[in-house]
This record gives structure tokens, sequence and C-alpha cells, in this order.
């Protein structure tokens, strides 16, 4: 049993505020500096209290976008984003479950050599493979496409891994009645193994969700039409300026607009994030 200090509470309740100023700290001075005129980072002195120019930025970089930077208008690259961001979040999901599902339940040579060949790819991220990716990505035609956006980040050795561990502690008797009930493989895995894999679903979509969000090296080597930016390489491209002072009002209205997306994914699914995260028995 935990006993109960005050001396205690009061420190881990101070750690946890100054953990939250510390992460919280950033986004505010993003919101911030959107507020204001470009010139007003010109003098070196960082403004704390809002300005009066949110309006006209934000409607720009939403309107419009940034022509001079080459930069198309946010709620297009927010698009992009989010299509890639889901499209890879599902895959990673559909593709997972059902090996998971096929390495666990089905009794077929190699089977074991086949988890381990997944679970080798690991060792194999995107930026270990992405010369050869690229070339085949470039000879079947899926430059400045959703395709070659999403396709070679849509397999998950993580996430089948995680299933298969889940699978394994799912116990044997509810197999067993489905078989006696006459149900077959597939309506085994739909009526059943679905409905007790939703939280780690939801928690995997969440991080998959994420991931697929803030991706930055594939998407700067696939896409050169402004049509498929994602924000995060429009962000990039708002910050590359040799020849001329960065609008950084500008920038941080983009950057706060990034931001809400996952913000919003992460609220709306929290406890069955957290559920699937914490949760061992079923």
């Amino acid at each position: 049993m935990v006993e109960n200090r005050p001396f205690l509470n009061i420190l881990t309740h101070l750690v946890l505020i100054a953990g939250v100023l510390v992460v919280a700290f950033p986004v505010y001075v993003a919101f911030i500096a959107s507020t204001h005129e470009s010139s007003a980072f010109v003098r070196g002195v960082l403004p704390l209290l809002p300005g009066d120019n949110m309006w006209a930025s934000y409607k720009q970089m939403l309107g419009s976008g940034w022509q001079v930077g080459g930069t198309p208008p946010v709620w297009l690259m927010l698009g992009n984003s989010l299509i890639m961001a889901l499209t890879i979040a599902i895959g990673k999901i559909s593709i997972s479950i059902l090996s998971a599902f096929a390495i666990v339940y089905f009794r077929f040579r190699f089977r074991m050599l086949a988890f381990w060949i997944i679970f080798i790819t690991l060792m194999l991220p995107v930026e270990v493979r992405i010369i050869p990716t690229y070339a085949v990505v470039a000879d079947l035609g899926m430059l400045n496409s959703y395709a070659g956006l999403t396709l070679p980040l849509i397999a998950s050795a993580t996430a089948t891994f995680l299933f298969r561990q889940f699978f394994m502690t799912v116990p044997e008797e509810l197999m067993e009645a489905s078989r006696v009930d006459g149900a077959g493989p597939m309506k085994f895995f739909k009526d059943i193994l679905l409905p007790v894999s939703i939280t780690n679903i939801a928690a995997l979509f969440v991080i998959m969700f994420i991931y697929g969000w803030v991706q930055y090296l594939w998407p700067l080597l696939v896409t050169t039409d402004e049509d498929f930016y994602t924000i995060v390489l429009g962000i990039k491209r708002l910050m590359a300026s040799s020849d001329r002072v960065p609008a950084w009002n500008l920038i941080m209205a983009t950057v706060t607009l990034a931001m809400l997306p996952p913000v919003l994914v992460v609220l709306f699914m929290q406890k069955m994030f957290v559920k699937g995260l914490t949760e061992t028995e079923k």
C-alpha cells in the first residue's frame, strides 16, 4: 500500500506542472508568433503576448499559401497529410492483424520462419532501404502520387509482433467453442478476435497515424508536384529561405495548424489508447 505523504504529493504535482510547462511553452510561442507580423522578429525580441495579425496570417496560409516560398495552401497540404496518415495507419493495422492471425492460428510449414523474417525487417527501416525503394517506386511510375507516398510505408513488423503476442494470450477455449458452433476461421476472426482487439487496434492506430503524419524524408524524395506536398514538407519549404528573411509568422501559423489533427486524434482516442497499452486481460 502506498503511503499518503503531503510532501510527496506536492513534489509530484510540481514535477508534473514543470513538465507540462516545458512541453506547452514552445506550442504557446509558436501560436504567439503566428499572430504578429514578420517584422516583429527582425529585432531579435520574441513577443510573449498575442498580436493583431492572427487573422491575416491564417487566412493567407489557408487560402492561397505563400507563393514566394513555393508553398501551396495549407488546406491542400493538410489534406495530403491526412490521406497519407490514414492510409498508412489503416494499411499497417489491416496487414499486420491478418498476418498475425495467420501465424498464430494456422499450422503450415515454415510458419515461424515467416514470422522471424517479418520480425527481422525491424532492422530495415525506410531510411536504410530508401534508394532501392525509390528506384522501384520510380520504375512503377508512382512518383507524385498517393500510392507512391503510402505503399512503401504500409507494412509494419512492429504491429505484426504486437498482434501476435496479443493473439497468443487469447484463451484457446474461444477457438474451440467457435469450432463447435461451426464457425470457420474468418468468422472466428471477425466475431471474436476483432472485438477483443479493439483497444489494441486503437492504440496502434494513434501511433501509426502520428508516424504517417510526421513523415518527411520519403515525401521529400517522391513528390515534386505541389499538389502532393505534405504539411511537414511545406513547413520545410517555408523555412528554406537562403535569399530572403523567413516569414516566421506564416511558418508558425502553418506549424500551429499542422499540430491540430494529431492532437485531435489523441484527444478523441485517449481512453482507448491508454487501455490498449495497459490492458493485459480481456
